[in-house]
């Protein structure tokens, strides 16, 4: 960026017009902070954008793709997957009173955000209190098998160690889909069952495509 007029640097182009004014790439720049003895960061950050089709993709990369990139390392990779999900949890965090999730628009408004998009399918559960308001969220398994193996006593363990009432159970589907397979009803069915015995109502299980979602709820399993 050394190359770049004073007032077209990322970083003065901030201060002077806000960080409005400044491109996809720039802000990426600005988040590598310095580039490699190869490339600039803005270079980087421009071939950062490139392999993943934009500042959508870029979200969806995890820190060991980030680094195919040559002159990204760990610790810019770390940077930007840090600076990305901040982005993502403050957009879906709004300030105020805890979240109540008593229907299944709801869940997948407070879901989507947080766990829809990814590479890799991530399976845990909204823990909620009495009021159905949640306390807080736990991924318990995640992997790049198109079938995560989950066992209900591992669920309800993270439940009544956080002390819930109720829980979501949710996970993603990386492809985009949220049409459930044969063994998500099967896991659906074993959970409800599981949390009648146990005391903890299963109050949905969503699971979360890139934009769209499937609530077991809504198709008339609780």
């Amino acid at each position: 960026m050394k190359n770049l007029a004073p007032d077209d640097r990322p970083r003065e182009k901030l201060w002077r017009l806000g960080p409005v004014a400044l491109g996809d790439n720039e802000l990426v720049a600005l988040i590598i902070g310095n580039g490699s003895r190869r490339a600039g960061a803005l270079t980087l950050a421009n071939e950062l954008l490139a392999a993943h089709g934009g500042l959508y993709g870029l979200t969806r990369a995890g820190a060991d793709e980030l680094t195919r990139i040559a002159g990204i390392g760990g610790a810019h990779a770390a940077q930007i997957v840090a600076a990305l999900e901040l982005g993502r949890r403050a957009f879906a965090s709004p300030p105020g009173e805890r979240v109540r999730i008593n229907d299944p628009k709801r869940a997948a408004e407070y879901l989507l955000p947080r766990f829809g998009s990814g590479d890799v399918e991530r399976l845990g559960i909204a823990l909620l209190d009495s009021k159905l308001r949640v306390l807080r969220t736990s991924v318990i398994v995640s992997g790049m098998s198109d079938t995560l193996v989950v066992e209900p006593r591992e669920v309800f363990r993270e439940a009544t160690r956080g002390g819930a009432a109720a829980i979501v159970v949710f996970h993603n589907h990386p492809s985009g889909d949220p049409t459930p397979s044969p063994d998500d009803v099967n896991l659906t069915r074993r959970l409800a069952a599981a949390g009648a015995l146990l005391g903890i109502d299963v109050v949905d299980h969503v699971i979360l495509g890139e934009t769209r979602y499937y609530s077991f709820k809504e198709a008339g399993f609780f």
